[in-house]
């Protein structure tokens, strides 16, 4: 789903009786699926980055083909300088820049320290393309950084709709990145029950079909689309 086609109509009211805006309501989406981007992505470098020392020296360039990009390198350390800062639109500065700029949007509805460890994580990255030696120990530290978002995210007792928001974004994130790498279906639709979970709570008349491992990626893509688009359009 690209950001415009996500126009979310009115206001958006639950149990708890939290209001969102629009605005705000697309901006934890975003979010979410950002943040989720950034972690995946990390994961699947660093698995190439070791296949390209040991077994496959052209196992960043499979990678970054199965995301419609073109990436030249000729040794696995500039595969890694390239893969998170070089000129494409998966490099981490950028995608970590979406997930900032849509935490901000969303400030007021996001847990407080939630919030300083994504400007923290932004900042670091950001100065990580210009002094930092681009190794696993930096990897390992935005890893952990994130980690601790996720927790910050989910540690309280109480949910309220942005919780389900962000929730919705990094479980939509993370089955289309699982899909578009074409990995094993039954994982994927795990995380689609997890989807429909959320769905059923931000929209509870909405009906959607199951799905099994006959169905193709690219029916259960749609299927996860058409289930946003009942929950954010609708």
């Amino acid at each position: 789903l690209k950001v415009e086609d996500l126009k979310i109509l009115g206001l958006w009211r639950n149990k708890m009786e939290q209001l969102l805006t629009a605005n705000v309501a697309n901006g934890l989406y975003w979010f979410g699926r950002y943040l989720e981007r950034v972690e995946s992505t990390l994961l699947e470098v660093v698995t190439a980055f070791d296949d390209i020392i040991d077994i496959d020296k052209d196992a960043g360039k499979k990678l970054y083909n199965k995301f419609e990009l073109e990436i030249e390198y000729e040794d696995s350390k500039e595969f890694l300088n390239n893969a998170l800062f070089g000129d494409h639109t998966s490099n981490i500065n950028t995608l970590m820049e979406c997930a900032r700029e849509n935490a901000i949007i969303c400030r007021s509805n996001m847990d407080t320290e939630a919030f300083g460890t994504v400007i923290e994580l932004s900042d670091f990255i950001k100065q990580g393309s210009v002094h930092f030696q681009v190794d696993s120990n930096f990897i390992d530290t935005i890893l952990s950084l994130i980690s601790e978002i996720w927790g910050e995210l989910t540690r309280k007792e109480k949910r309220n709709t942005s919780d389900y928001f962000i929730r919705l974004g990094k479980l939509v994130e993370k089955d289309d990145f699982h899909l578009r790498l074409e990995r094993n279906k039954r994982l994927s639709l795990v995380v689609m029950d997890e989807i429909d979970k959320i769905v059923e709570i931000l929209a509870p008349d909405a009906k959607f079909r199951p799905h099994d491992e006959n169905d193709s990626y690219e029916v259960i893509l749609d299927s996860i689309n058409g289930k946003i688009n009942k929950i954010i359009i609708e």
